[in-house]
């Protein structure tokens, strides 16, 4: 038989009893009072709107690192600093073209002057009265402000009056440019709505292709962005409360509208399936919810709780954002199992209204396309397996050279004020002007006076392989607790050889010249403090790969009650997790083809993005594996047969699992559109992690080992068995077809 449209039974049969359990009595409920769920849906999104907009917070990348040097160093400056080392430091980076800049001595005064006069000023450094602070030239100062906070939090008009100030130096020709945390909050707005828009009309073409009707294809649109904009209002308002990444509503986004699509997708269309056997579509929809909105709720709770493991990192910058990406999952799933079978009750069986092709949903026999791929599998289970496997560890070679650092400003475009500030100093000063360290020596229980140990420091420092030039060590205040330094690296701050000298100053070169002195050294500063996370996270990723497995293998094996399935999924992840790391390095790290995705010259991979990927695609690996497993082990249950339920469980989901990657796809890779450099590597290793996952993974991995493994697929030691809970991700099955076959319900004892 081929794909047939939706029409009505004239059942042949009386059905076999249904075990109504609670998800379907939920689904069944929803879809016969569709307009009392929808109206509590819509009061729920209109008020999370409105607090959002009336108390949501902001974001900001500000994370601590407790017990480390980068961390000590800060925390001393601001308990025991001058004014002149509080507060949070910018550059307004000067340049003339022609002459020296202290030809417009004048209007750098002026400057200076109405600087001081801006709220959330703390101290201006005039550049021609600082050491240091000119470039050997003449041409290029920098004029460093320091402000009580952040200024990337400030309202972007606060630029309004940094313009007005240093209005005169541009009126005398003089190029100004914002450096630092001023720079960002210059930035152009990203262009994360076009993105969404993006991912919203390239779902609508997918849905109406695959399932030939209007209102098939809107009403998972319609559920997921309700579900996503009551996630991200609700992030907003624990943004006002937590520090959250500026990255989190941007991953928020990217996660909560690709899964939501996704859920309710499956849901929508198992209840399509259902109504050719069921006359009252509010029991279709039921029964939807019962199995595949089952299916929904194990699948969510795998990426929460893979999403969750990031909390091991110990860095709660790290954790944040996993809150803010699992929030919109969950959010997402409690949106398909009520506003979806809600939309299902409106449509009625008028579902397939509005078609453009013949409207289609699950194969019912065995001569489709699907049925002869599986078919094909299964005579060289081998052959595929090899195949596939070999092609994904070729994808993942260059993850082996991985390099882990921070992207600075260098890496953006020049049309940012931030990155054109960047090149300046980099030009006048040496590229590790963009990186400096600071060293603070804390003299608290010093046995030395200040002036001896600042002659005994700054030596050592000046001659340490990297160094570039250093500052001589100076007491803070008038209280002479600390002695502080700047240190200029040679290298840039995305070089090795940056990173290199951080660990020889703090392991070697501070120790061995304080020792005996009674004094402690510590290295500080924005480039310190990213050095420092990337070696956290490092240290901490074999620990969340670690952890994050074995909670998804557990809960794979409490679910499918089958050792080597649970065993197999786990594995098949890592290896597709590796292939998208390897995709990643060779873009963005090589520079293959970076420049088509807006970033000109190779950078490292992020520090915290391998950590960020690998919870988010092994938990959308298993959202596909927790439905075609699903769907596997329904036919298992009927037939006992292997070969024919692998097969019946390839086809049944291959189309919604290929329709919902595609549109999983379509809303990652739309944020390679995004400003930041960050976004578009998760937006790209996601994508490819998806492609890779539904195609690779879930057509030829899958399905060959399975062949291969046979009734073992289903072997679980009886120990085990009784030790495990029972959680049936499919529930009880509905009457209806299995590979061309007439089945009844299945039974309590059936389904475990």
């Amino acid at each position: 038989m081929t794909n047939a449209p939706v029409t009505p039974r004239k059942p042949a049969r009386p059905e076999a009893p249904q075990r109504v359990d609670r998800l379907h009595r939920l689904g069944r409920w929803c879809a016969r009072r569709p307009w009392w769920v929808i109206c509590v849906w819509l009061l729920v999104l209109l008020t999370a709107l409105a607090a959002d907009r009336a108390w949501g917070g902001s974001y900001d990348d500000d994370f601590a690192l407790p017990g480390t040097s980068v961390q000590t160093g800060s925390d001393l400056l601001d308990a025991h600093g001058s004014a002149g080392v509080r507060g949070t430091a910018a550059q307004i980076v000067l340049h003339t073209g022609t002459g020296s800049l202290a030809a417009h001595r004048g209007a750098v005064d002026t400057a200076v002057t109405e600087l001081k006069k801006l709220p959330q000023v703390i101290t201006v450094a005039d550049p021609l009265n600082t050491p240091g602070a000119v470039s050997a030239d003449g041409a290029t100062g920098i004029m460093t402000v320091r402000f009580t906070e952040n200024p990337a939090r400030f309202a972007v008009s606060y630029l309004g009056g940094v313009d007005d100030a240093v209005h005169g130096l541009r009126a005398d020709h003089v190029e100004v440019e914002y450096g630092g945390p001023l720079g960002q909050l210059a930035r152009p707005k990203a262009a994360d709505r076009l993105s969404e828009v993006i991912g919203l009309v390239t779902a609508v073409v997918v849905l109406l292709a695959g399932f030939g009707s209007v209102a098939a294809a809107g009403l998972p649109l319609l559920t997921a962005v309700a579900g996503l904009l009551t996630g991200i209002s609700l992030l907003g308002l624990l943004a006002a409360e937590f520090t959250f990444g500026n990255a989190a509503p941007t991953l928020a986004t990217m996660m909560g509208l690709g899964v939501g699509i996704d859920y309710a997708l499956f849901l929508i269309t198992r209840h399509r399936r259902l109504l050719r056997d069921v006359d009252d579509p509010a029991e279709a929809a039921g029964r939807a919810v019962a199995t595949s909105g089952r299916a929904v709720i194990v699948a969510a709770a795998t990426v929460a709780v893979a999403l969750g493991g990031l909390y091991v990192s110990g860095v709660t910058f790290i954790g944040t954002l996993g809150v803010a990406a699992g929030l919109t999952v969950l959010v997402a799933a409690v949106a398909a199992l009520t506003l979806a079978p809600a939309f299902l009750g409106v449509a009625g069986r008028r579902i397939d209204r509005w078609r453009v092709r013949t409207p289609v949903d699950e194969p019912t026999g065995t001569t489709d396309t699907w049925h002869r791929w599986a078919a094909t599998v299964g005579r060289r289970p081998w052959l595929f397996l090899a195949v596939g496997a070999l092609a994904l560890a070729v994808l993942a070679i260059p993850a082996a050279s991985m390099r882990l650092g921070h992207v600075d400003n260098g890496a953006d475009p020049t049309d940012y004020t931030d990155r054109r500030a960047h090149d300046l100093i980099a030009d006048g000063f040496g590229p590790g002007t963009n990186g400096q360290f600071t060293i603070v020596a804390d003299l608290r229980d010093a046995q030395t006076d200040s002036a001896t140990l600042s002659r005994t420091l700054h030596d050592p420092l000046a001659a340490a392989p990297g160094v570039a030039r250093v500052t001589t060590p100076v007491a803070a205040g008038n209280q002479p607790t600390l002695l502080i330094a700047t240190v200029t690296p040679d290298t840039g701050p995305q070089e090795q050889g940056t990173s290199d000298l951080l660990h020889r100053l703090e392991d070697d070169t501070l120790p061995d010249a304080l020792a005996g002195t009674g004094a402690r050294g510590y290295v500080t500063g924005v480039t310190a403090a990213q050095l420092t996370f990337r070696d956290v996270v490092l240290d901490r990723l074999p620990v969340i790969v670690a952890v994050v497995v074995a909670a998804a293998f557990l809960l794979l094996l409490t679910v499918f009650r089958s050792l080597l399935v649970a065993l197999k999924a786990a594995l098949l992840n890592l290896l597709s997790i590796g292939a998208a790391y390897g995709v990643v390095v060779a873009v963005f790290q090589w520079g293959w083809g970076s420049s088509l995705f807006g970033v000109e010259e190779p950078v490292p991979v992020e520090s915290y993005v391998p950590m960020m990927m690998f919870a988010i695609v092994f938990g959308l690996s298993m959202d596909y594996e927790v439905f075609l497993l699903s769907r596997i082990r329904e036919s298992w249950l009927h037939t006992k047969d292997n070969h024919l339920s692998v097969a019946a469980g390839l086809a049944g989901t291959a189309r919604v699992i290929t329709c919902a990657a595609l549109i999983m796809t379509s809303v990652f890779l739309a944020f390679l559109l995004s400003t930041n450099v960050v976004i578009k590597m998760l937006a790209l290793g996601l994508g490819v992690s998806v492609i890779l996952d539904a195609t690779v993974v879930r057509l030829v991995l899958v399905p060959s080992t399975m062949y291969l493994l046979g009734r073992a697929n289903w072997w679980l030691p009886g120990w085990l068995d009784r030790l495990l809970p029972h959680l049936d991700p499919e529930g009880p099955a509905p009457a209806g077809t299995c590979d061309g076959r007439t089945l009844p319900a299945l039974t309590a004892e059936e389904t475990g």
